[in-house]
């Protein structure tokens, strides 16, 4: 089964885990300079920061955030 997952670690027992696969071997670190934007990207970004930056009440507050 081979496949690339991105996946939030939330509790430090499951990072434990991937480290000690990593140091097996079982999985492989990406650098982050393998993932490159496409400029379809770029400007989708650029239109969400603008809505973002003239509606600030589509943010959430962080406390709600942490929350999951």
């Amino acid at each position: 089964m081979s496949g690339t997952y991105h996946i939030p670690v939330k509790k430090d027992y499951a990072a434990s885990l991937i480290e000690l696969l990593r140091k097996d071997g079982a999985i492989e670190d990406l650098e982050l300079q393998q993932f490159e934007l496409s400029e379809s990207q770029k400007a989708a970004i650029d239109t969400e920061l603008d809505l973002i930056a003239n509606n600030p009440c589509f943010l959430q507050e962080w406390e709600a955030v942490k929350q999951f």
